[in-house]
């Protein structure tokens, strides 16, 4: 019996070189998502402090209410007080209690250094709880745009 020669034919050889065009084109595609986006997320800050979606009131246990109107006057609950009475009840409230609340209600209009100026007061006097009180937007209302 005679065999022949077997036929057995290889196919290519294996390739040992990585293709590298795809890695390079994902990693260009992710770089330019990174820089078109980067400057979008950095100024994209509108603020409108007075009226928020989901202001929520606090549970403190002891809290002082300090209100201000659009015309700079200063009141401690309901009654207006001067800006050094003020100084000297809230001096109390924290002797009384350190872990006091301060809730703070100013006007849209009131400048931010006078507000500013009203937090460094009550912080003086020892109270450092400070809550901004601000009203619940309605549902389907929109913020004005900034101006």
């Amino acid at each position: 019996m005679s065999f022949g020669r077997l036929a057995s034919r290889s196919g290519p050889p294996p390739m040992s070189d990585i293709n590298m065009t795809p890695l390079i084109d994902v990693m260009l595609v992710l770089l330019v998502i990174f820089i078109v986006s980067a400057p979008l997320m950095a100024s994209s800050l509108r603020l409108d402090l007075p009226r928020a979606d989901a202001a929520v009131p606090s549970d403190a246990p002891q809290s002082i209410a300090i209100a201000i109107d659009e015309e700079g006057r200063i009141y401690l609950g309901d009654a207006p007080v001067e800006a050094a009475a003020l100084a000297d009840r809230v001096r109390e409230a924290a002797r009384a209690n350190p872990a006091t609340e301060v809730q703070l209600r100013a006007d849209s209009r009131v400048p931010y250094g006078r507000v500013a100026e009203l937090i460094g007061v009550v912080q003086e006097a020892g109270l450092r709880r400070i809550g901004f009180v601000t009203e619940t937007r309605g549902a389907g209302t929109r913020a004005p745009p900034a101006k």
